[in-house]
């Protein structure tokens, strides 16, 4: 059962993806050029995410499961520190400069055409050598405490 929410879950996040444009590298582009021929149609689109997650969070505070019965998994940190501001900014960076980023852009390999794919190969290449850093870095501090 939990398969078959994650799938009709992730289809529907898709095909939302696609309806709303997010898709598009260039209408995103034009939604984060501010200076130059702002495109403000997303702002809709994210003003309708933020109030249905806003709405769905509000919901769950006050649940112990889920409605699949998993056990809830709220995010709990509050704290605005150096890792979250770099993050942040090479979030952004990348997601200026490609017009992606990440659930659009695996929507985008499906769609077909090679710049989601580079994009996607990228970022997962990213993510490794965030790993492979945070292994080297993290036992070198505990050896060090």
């Amino acid at each position: 059962m939990q398969l078959l929410a994650a799938f009709a879950t992730g289809l529907v996040f898709g095909l939302g993806l696609i309806l709303s444009g997010m898709t598009d590298p260039s209408k995103v582009i034009g939604f984060l050029d501010l200076a130059g021929n702002w495109d403000p149609s997303l702002a809709f689109v994210m003003g309708g995410a933020i109030l249905v997650a806003s709405i769905a969070f509000h919901l769950a505070k006050g649940r112990t499961k889920a409605l699949l019965g998993d056990a809830m998994r709220i995010p709990t940190a509050s704290q605005i520190d150096r890792r979250l501001v770099l993050g942040s900014l090479a979030f952004g960076t990348g997601w200026g400069l490609a017009g992606y980023c990440p659930g659009p852009a695996i929507v985008s390999v499906a769609q077909g055409g090679s710049k989601p794919v580079i994009f996607v190969a990228a970022m997962i290449a990213g993510m490794a050598i965030y790993e492979i850093l945070t292994r080297v870095k993290v036992p070198a501090a505990k050896k060090a405490a």
